[in-house]
């Protein structure tokens, strides 16, 4: 997952990069509907911050229930959020 930080107030802005080593095209979409159910989740929750987020799957991504989705795509949320943060007491 990739990120850059967007302005507060402005919403999220997704893509998807699901290529086909993930399986064919009905695979990808039924991967890139649940993807997107999650990050709608997430958002409504408040956990996703503003800017671009450009996600990416991996073929055992293709076979994840949305409940198993969920964890995944939060920890790396979380990952991609906290690098793009500045140190404590850095300058912004």
């Amino acid at each position: 997952m990739t990120y850059l930080p967007g302005n507060e107030g402005d919403p999220p802005r997704v893509a998807y990069a699901i290529g086909r080593h993930v399986g064919g095209a009905v695979e990808r979409n039924q991967l890139r509907r649940r993807l997107r159910a999650v990050l709608v989740d997430l958002a409504r929750r408040g956990e996703v911050a503003p800017g671009t987020y450009l996600i990416g799957a991996s073929p055992a991504a293709a076979g994840m229930t949305i409940d198993r989705l969920l964890p995944a795509v939060r920890d790396a949320l979380a990952a991609v959020q906290a690098q793009a943060r500045p140190p404590s007491g850095a300058p912004a």
